[in-house]
């Protein structure tokens, strides 16, 4: 038997929400592009008003108005050109079209994107739609960023006078989430793909008006709207506070955040490093594909078209209303008339096992488990809370297995209502009331050097064949690491953390446009030593490219230890800010005593 779900609904306290403080009217544009579907809320922000966050619920060939939520599928032709996205790209007239023309369907492109880092040998490479010949993921991304904001466009226009439109079209603020997995590279490529959109211009300004979320934080937000409609927490039970897990179970990742919560003021920090598994809603449906390729082998439904057409069935219809392991799910196949006992199918209907079908979610479900212990080995704080929102959380059989296994641990789960709508409301929530005020390192970051030899160090007298004699004139030890920030370790947004560098060279004229290289540890050790040392769990994360041309006017000449000829040396540091959303660099030197700051660029390897 099911349990019945506890659902919240979203309702907004304008108590606890400061009216807009700004002294001109703005628009904010969230949007959620997700594997499967996406969607956009938005916010005109009115001076001395309570913000509101309202959704984008019409969209082209859409039909009934007042869905959300949007396909993320297009259609491009021989050439590349985009001939139908969204609602439009899955009627049925069109999929005749695009099979006469020879369309190239594109869904799951998302996952394009993924990190190499996230595990994925699930994950065959025929088992994504390839890209249309010639269409980098960047451009993709732009004609359905395109798409998305023309969309807004429209329903913001028809829904209020269109003067509210013209005062804000020019400076609207954008809000992009993204998987927590996600990093730099990743939004780098989305970067790109705004600009190419023409959302933004390629500037500083322009840059400024992009911000990047990952859905777990966005989740939190929204969540807290519902946490707080329902009644605000007994803290006098967690006067030290209390934990509260997000988990955004989407199409292609489910991601998992943790956060301690605190009252008066309420406030809430990061308390373990986000995960990030590639086992959303679409990796059950490619297991079903797999299941009805083996049952109807030898059938005349096993051809690749008609196990697409039952596998697009089961996704839409099946997937989502199963809900007991002792009871048979059924799926169409085609009119009333069709019958194959032998393989299960009568009156037009396959019949599959209670056992089959729900085995198809088990690796899904393992991996929230997983990754919930996996958090939960960080923290001192209880969890108390736990949400579980995103498409594939309107799944009755994930939350039945997921409230079961979270009630076993004391910790009660619940379902907000409009879970579709979680990420790109709770991205505007996050613009507008900020509640995060620290996260927490996912990886340990650092740098590779070469460290002056010690002769009383044991690890360096392990690696004296590796020594050699620096431009300064004394001996150093290659492939040392030296972290700048250690995974599990909280950054608030404030908190930069300084990477030292020491640079020689010739003559002054060697110090130019430079750059070093920031390298990100995923491997088992706590304290990594040397960058050949587990070598395959160190990967660069950025480079980092910084101009030392005023700096080395200050650089006089020296004389190297063995007194034969002169060097220029230069120290400073490389600063970086982890605690934001988003990474940023500068690069700093003193000259008498006295800091100076010079702008850097972070650069990511998008291969």
């Amino acid at each position: 038997m099911m349990r019945t779900v506890k659902q919240y609904k979203l309702s907004p306290q304008p108590s606890q929400r400061k009216p807009y403080g700004g002294l001109t009217r703005q628009l904010v544009l969230a949007f959620d592009i997700g594997t499967t579907y996406s969607g956009i809320s938005y916010c005109i922000l009115q001076p001395g008003e309570v913000p509101q966050p309202q959704g984008v619920m019409k969209f082209p060939g859409q039909g009934q108005v007042g869905d959300c939520k949007v396909p993320s599928i297009m259609y491009y032709d021989s050439k590349g050109n985009l001939q139908k996205v969204g609602y439009e790209a899955v009627k049925d007239e069109v999929t005749e079209i695009a099979m006469t023309e020879g369309w190239v369907k594109l869904e799951w492109w998302k996952l394009h994107l993924r990190p190499k880092h996230l595990p994925s040998v699930h994950i065959k490479d025929d088992d994504i739609p390839r890209l249309p010949k010639g269409k980098p993921i960047t451009h993709v991304l732009r004609d359905f960023i395109k798409y998305l904001f023309q969309c807004a466009e429209t329903y913001i226009q028809e829904s209020y006078p269109r003067y509210i439109w013209l005062s804000v079209k020019d400076d609207i603020q954008f809000i992009f989430t993204h998987p927590n997995g996600w990093e730099g590279a990743q939004q780098q490529q989305i970067r790109r793909g705004i600009e190419l959109a023409g959302l933004v211009p390629s500037t500083l300004e322009g840059r400024a008006r992009v911000q990047f979320l990952t859905e777990g934080e966005a989740g939190l937000h929204f969540c807290i709207w519902d946490l707080f409609a329902s009644g605000v927490p007994d803290q006098k039970k967690h006067p030290n506070g209390q934990g509260v897990v997000i988990i955004d179970a989407g199409g292609g990742t489910l991601d998992l955040s943790m956060y301690s919560m605190k009252f008066n003021p309420t406030s809430f920090e990061e308390i373990a490093p986000a995960e990030c598994h590639l086992q959303g809603s679409v990796f059950v449906t490619q297991r079903a594909k797999g299941l009805l390729q083996r049952k109807l082998a030898g059938s005349r439904y096993s051809s690749q078209d008609m196990i697409d057409d039952i596998t697009s069935t089961f996704d839409q219809t099946t997937k989502l209303h199963i809900s007991n392991a002792e009871q048979p799910a059924y799926i169409k196949v085609g009119s009333l008339r069709e019958n194959d006992p032998e393989h299960d199918i009568r009156s037009g209907r396959l019949r599959l096992s209670g056992e089959e079908v729900t085995k198809l979610f088990d690796e899904s479900i393992t991996a929230v488990i997983r990754a919930f212990k996996q958090q939960r080995s960080y923290v001192n704080v209880p969890i108390t809370m736990a949400f579980l929102i995103g498409g594939f959380g309107a799944s009755d059989w994930l939350w039945y297995q997921l409230e079961t296994y979270f009630k076993s641990q004391g910790i009660e789960l619940s379902r907000p209502s409009r879970v579709h709508k979680a990420v790109p409301d709770g991205a505007l929530s996050f613009l507008v009331d900020h509640l995060v005020k620290s996260r927490v390192a996912r990886a340990t970051y650092g740098t590779s050097c070469s460290a002056r030899a010690d002769d009383e160090n044991a690890e360096h007298l392990a690696r004296s064949g590796t020594w050699y004699v620096s431009e300064a004139g004394y001996f150093v030890v290659p492939n040392a690491f030296q972290a700048i920030l250690r995974k599990g370790v909280q950054a608030n947004e404030q908190k930069e953390f300084r990477c030292p560098f020491f640079f020689t060279g010739h003559h002054s004229r060697s110090f130019g446009i430079m750059t070093a290289s920031i390298l990100c540890y995923r491997g088992t050790l706590s304290d990594p030593h040397w960058t050949d040392s587990d070598g395959e769990s160190f990967s660069t994360l950025s480079t980092v490219r910084f101009d030392l041309r005023e700096a080395a006017k200050t650089l006089t000449p020296k004389k190297k230890v063995a007194g034969q000829g002169t060097y220029y040396s230069l120290d400073f540091d490389v600063i970086i800010s982890f605690g934001s959303t988003e990474f940023s660099a500068q690069v700093a030197w003193k000259v008498n005593g006295v800091e100076t700051r010079s702008p850097a660029t972070m650069i990511y390897d998008e291969s």
